[in-house]
């Protein structure tokens, strides 16, 4: 369609105006200082999954589409339904190349479980890449030096955030995921609890699975259901179909949809999703960190000397992109 000059610089003007009202109300939902240490360890994942309807499930999930030209890259949000639009959220979103960004990120170290002790130096920004490095420290208890990295704004669906990651080789989920509330009462949605070197000898799949789900708690009632997805069943046309999480970086993406609907995102392609059996309502911060125990469920405890091996204990990531669903 054809456009006068006018139009296309009324309409930039409006794009404008939108990224920029989406900039200042994250700016009033940003977590103050003083509170962000307030969050607790998520509950165990051994939990029992929450059943989904299955015809709401089907409703909604994405599959991958022989004739849709999907950008491998992952770089390129998924189509905006007819009327909208993706503005990208600045505050939520970094290239890594200036260092690492006070006025977006923080390092929230509360402590998961035994062996996990959290460091502010166990993080940083170096050669435009956000690293998480996990050492050995002296503490005969929390051995498992560690950091984490979260956002100081948040935001509320529709969105979508992905980023460009390349995890630790060691037994230890590198995570990717958004939250907001304590162990007792919150809104979570992990996009990646991801493994490739399970100490346990009891997750085969762990090198090529994405690990994803969502957890709805209500004063300890605790609904939770799993979107898992394996890269080995990505299109034969993905250059990163079964390539194991640590050899190349890959991208994870969610659309958070609406208050239940929630996809993922691998490579570019759709990749699993899940129906939280209640309605969202909390704005979610986003969070990567890298962390182990002593469970089955997570892969097994890192050994301890994968942690003295710079080639194999640092998780990765290049960039991430979070964008606003808007009308046009």
């Amino acid at each position: 369609m054809n456009l006068t000059k006018m139009a296309v610089f009324t309409a930039s003007l409006f794009c404008l105006a939108c990224k920029n009202d989406i900039d200042t109300e994250l700016e009033k939902k940003s977590i103050p200082e003083s509170e962000i240490q307030k969050s607790e360890e998520k509950l165990p994942n051994e939990e029992e999954l929450t059943p989904t309807d299955p015809d709401e499930e089907t409703d909604k999930e994405e599959t991958v589409t022989a004739n849709v030209a999907y950008d491998f890259t992952g770089k390129t949000p998924p189509p905006a339904p007819q009327g909208m639009k993706w503005v990208k959220i600045s505050q939520l979103s970094d290239e890594f190349n200036n260092g690492f960004n006070t006025t977006k990120w923080t390092k929230s170290l509360w402590n998961y479980g035994v062996p996990v002790q959290m460091k502010a130096e166990n993080s940083g920004v170096s050669d435009g890449t956000l690293w998480i490095k996990a050492t050995l420290g002296n503490d005969p208890e929390r051995w498992f030096e560690t950091s984490r990295i979260m956002s100081k704004a948040q935001v509320n669906y529709p969105m979508y955030t992905v980023s460009r990651i390349k995890g630790a080789h060691i037994s230890a989920y590198n995570t990717f995921w958004l939250n907001n509330g304590d162990i007792s009462n919150r809104n979570e949605i992990d996009v990646i609890e991801n493994n490739s070197n399970p100490s346990c000898n009891c997750q085969p799949d762990f090198p090529w699975q994405m690990n994803s789900q969502y957890f709805h708690v209500v004063n300890d009632d605790t609904k939770r259901n799993k979107g898992n997805f394996d890269n080995r069943e990505l299109s034969d046309a993905n250059p990163l179909k079964g390539v194991a999480w640590n050899e190349e970086y890959h991208t994870f993406g969610v659309w958070w949809k609406d208050a239940t609907h929630i996809q993922f995102y691998l490579d570019g392609e759709p990749a699993g999703s899940v129906v939280s059996a209640r309605d969202f309502t909390r704005e979610l911060n986003i969070i990567w960190d890298l962390w182990t125990v002593d469970a089955d469920w997570l892969g097994g405890l890192a050994k301890k000397e994968h942690l003295s091996n710079d080639n194999i204990n640092t998780m990765r990531i290049d960039w991430i992109h979070t964008y606003q669903l808007v009308e046009e």
